[in-house]
């Protein structure tokens, strides 16, 4: 959620981009294991149980802590991994509905620790058009002016991280020259955050309408920082950029400030006596009035609405 750049990372996704089966099967496969009091990632069988190479093994084990599915010190499950993933009774094991993906960009682009060029990316580079030269070397330029101290990341890291960044955001346009796995689009690809120019040189990722954006992924957004910050009143302007190396829900989803406001506004009526806005000395603040509502039972709140309408 802060940016702390003694326990950033850069380079530890194999450079291999998250794909749509990994989180699922990676979870599932994490939960086996432990059954039988297994760390599944270091056996030696892990590359059959998973079905993929030993350096893709080690990738999977990294998006999954790096979308906060498996904490990153001893492999458990998150509260969140196990809402979505858990086979028995998780909200969308199979990674079946899109508000799942919303959801896995924030967790991801919220993550400073584990995934901090993409925290980086989404929180603090603004420029709405770029190569991927540009982009690369505006990262080199925020490690050298954060990471004062300790060891660095070399520059062909930092290359590989922002490469994978716009792979990853950008839907492929597809050509007899590349690779058929690496022409597979990653699951975030399809929120549409990022787009390719004419020519495919130039990457666009700029504030707009966000209509896919489901009022409870945000709603969990914004509860996840404010509890995680301890605070019950925040300013939107705090919600829209990012402000004290926070992260901010407006920036990570590429919304526009009236898209902000006016899904914020949505949201006040969607979970009820839970948040309010309000004017204090004329700042624009959104309150946390019940502050024992879990950021979790906005996801609830979500699937279960989403489940009924299957349903009926």
């Amino acid at each position: 959620m802060k940016l702390n750049p003694k326990k950033a990372s850069f380079g530890r996704h194999e450079t291999f981009a998250l794909r749509y089966g990994w989180l699922p099967k990676g979870y599932a496969a994490l939960i086996e294991g432990q059954e039988k009091g297994v760390d599944v990632f270091s056996s030696d069988d892990a590359t059959v149980v998973l079905g993929v190479g030993k350096n893709m093994v080690a990738s999977i084990r990294y998006w999954l802590r790096a979308c906060q599915i498996i904490d990153p010190v001893n492999s458990e499950p998150t509260e969140v991994g196990d809402l979505i993933f858990n086979p028995a009774g998780g909200y969308d094991p199979y990674l079946e509905d899109e508000a799942t993906i919303w959801l896995l960009h924030w967790l991801l682009a919220s993550n400073a620790e584990q995934a901090t060029a993409w925290f980086w990316f989404f929180n603090k580079f603004h420029k709405p058009e770029f190569t991927s030269q540009e982009l690369t070397t505006a990262l080199v330029d925020f490690v050298k002016d954060v990471m004062i101290e300790g060891k660095k990341p070399s520059l062909a890291t930092l290359k590989n991280d922002a490469q994978l960044i716009h792979r990853m955001y950008t839907q492929s346009k597809g050509s007899g020259r590349t690779p058929l796995e690496d022409a597979l689009d990653s699951p975030l690809a399809l929120l549409r955050l990022m787009s390719q120019g004419e020519g495919g040189r130039r990457f666009i990722s700029r504030p707009e309408v966000r209509q896919g954006l489901p009022l409870g992924v945000l709603g969990f957004a914004v509860l996840q920082l404010m509890k995680q910050r301890q605070i019950k009143s925040i300013p939107i302007e705090e919600l829209m950029y990012s402000r004290g190396d926070f992260c901010a829900p407006g920036a990570v989803f590429r919304l526009t400030e009236n898209d902000l406001i006016t899904k914020l506004e949505k949201l006040i009526n969607y979970i009820p006596g839970v948040l309010d806005i309000r004017d204090t000395a004329g700042i624009h603040q959104l309150f946390l009035v019940d502050d024992k509502y879990e950021p979790g039972e906005c996801l609830e709140e979500h699937y279960q609405t989403a489940s009924g309408e299957v349903a009926a």
